[in-house]
């Protein structure tokens, strides 16, 4: 399974510097898929009775929902990962084991990265949420929209100021695991062993009973609900491996600029390319001091070593990011039969960029003037948020527009090389 392959990386005091924590992600998906980034702020919900509209399934709203910044393929609901107005990011993966896939419609794991970002103000309580809907609700589904089917378990990342979770899944038996300092990593493969500092009550009995745990030997959960040997895991060439060793080369050092470095990595084949590829990438930075402001980069275009990371910061009243927001259509997972007309998901900011690819792949001269007046750009965003975190000043009013700002800034760059 590792062609459609993602990875989820955290980094923690004392792995990183300024005593922050670093989130990072690509998402990894089908070639032809539009990822936009959307925000939704705070909402208060008085109609009960009226249930949220997932992906595939109808579930029970709740009272209140937190801001949520989201990257998510056009098509769906939910998010491949995103970040809350608490400092809270998930990113999930896919992830195959003994237990069967199933592909009756349930939540889909992107449904559940979303809903852990609506109703968790840390990360432990979004665990809570995650798990307490897969009890209710169950996972499957079909993750691709076209008549290819794409199902899959899920594992987690979660992330705040404070510590992070990896919650792994086979249907709906689950494992977490605690970390608390130094690096993590998620691929596309249970790896979650001996240390689980929380389980669904009933996984191991489950498992004695399918016959893959005896009930004498120390439970491991990837050995037991996979076909890991996970005594090979750590050296095995697998992208697992190859993300682990990278985190762990800069172990003492890391800053946000190098996860995106690692997000950009393309020997390793972090940075996908192919039928499946890194279609959009995120990092955020989530200090351990609550008077300083998280800040969340998303690209919203495919491919981070030729995409500009943009940063978003959460404060009330932001302005809707209309350039990196798809078009809306007649929603074509209700349809039946579904996904027959696959619609232009594009929107202006994955048009532009990907017109300006072009030109990359063509023109050297031009290509190099464009890399470096995105470089420049990025440069200049990372001085002024290094600022913001050294400072603990925000200008408000440009805080409201940074993100829209950013995105037209690196529109601009793009627009004299596609009308030339």
């Amino acid at each position: 399974m590792e062609p459609c392959s993602c990875d989820t990386f955290v980094a923690l005091p004392p792995a990183t510097v300024n005593n922050r924590i670093i989130f990072g992600k690509n998402s990894d998906r089908p070639c032809d898929e539009v990822q936009e980034v959307v925000y939704f702020p705070a909402a208060v919900h008085d109609n009960l009775k009226e249930h949220l509209k997932c992906t595939y399934i109808e579930i029970d709203q709740v009272p209140e929902t937190y801001a949520i910044v989201l990257s998510r393929p056009a098509w769906l609901w939910g998010a491949e990962m995103g970040a809350n107005e608490h400092g809270v990011c998930i990113g999930n993966e896919a992830v195959w084991g003994r237990e069967e896939v199933c592909d009756e419609e349930a939540l889909l794991g992107m449904d559940l990265v979303r809903l852990g970002l609506e109703r968790a103000d840390t990360a432990e309580k979004a665990l809570n949420v995650i798990v307490d809907l897969l009890e209710k609700y169950g996972q499957g589904g079909n993750c691709s929209e076209g008549k290819m089917v794409f199902s899959y378990h899920n594992s987690f990342l979660i992330a705040d100021r404070n510590e992070a979770w990896v919650l792994e899944t086979a249907g709906k038996y689950w494992a977490a695991e605690k970390v608390q300092e130094g690096v993590r990593n998620i691929s596309n493969q249970l790896s979650i062993t001996t240390k689980i500092d929380r389980e669904h009550p009933d996984m191991r009995s489950y498992a004695k009973q399918k016959g893959w745990w005896d009930g004498k030997k120390e439970f491991d959960f990837a050995a037991t609900y996979s076909y890991l040997d996970t005594t090979k895991m750590m050296t095995s060439p697998g992208r697992y491996c190859e993300g682990y060793k990278l985190l762990n080369k800069h172990k003492g050092n890391i800053t946000f600029e190098t996860m995106m470095e690692i997000l950009r990595d393309k020997p390793s084949g972090i940075n996908m390319e192919g039928e499946f590829l890194t279609t959009a990438s995120m990092v955020s930075i989530l200090p351990q001091d609550s008077n300083v402001p998280c800040i969340h980069f998303l690209t919203g275009t495919p491919d981070p070593e030729r995409s500009v990371f943009k940063p978003f910061i959460f404060i009330p009243n932001i302005s809707q990011l209309l350039d990196t927001s798809s078009p809306t259509f007649e929603d074509s997972v209700k349809k039946k039969p579904q996904f027959n007309i696959k619609p232009d998901r594009r929107h202006l900011l994955y048009q532009k960029h990907q017109q300006a690819l072009e030109i990359l792949d063509n023109k050297e001269e031009k290509a190099k003037t464009m890399l470096d007046n995105m470089s420049k750009l990025e440069k200049e965003l990372f001085k002024e948020m290094e600022s913001i975190l050294q400072n603990k000043h925000l200008d408000v009013d440009k805080i409201v527009n940074l993100f829209p700002q950013c995105t037209k800034d690196e529109i601009r760059i793009y627009k004299p090389n596609i009308s030339s």
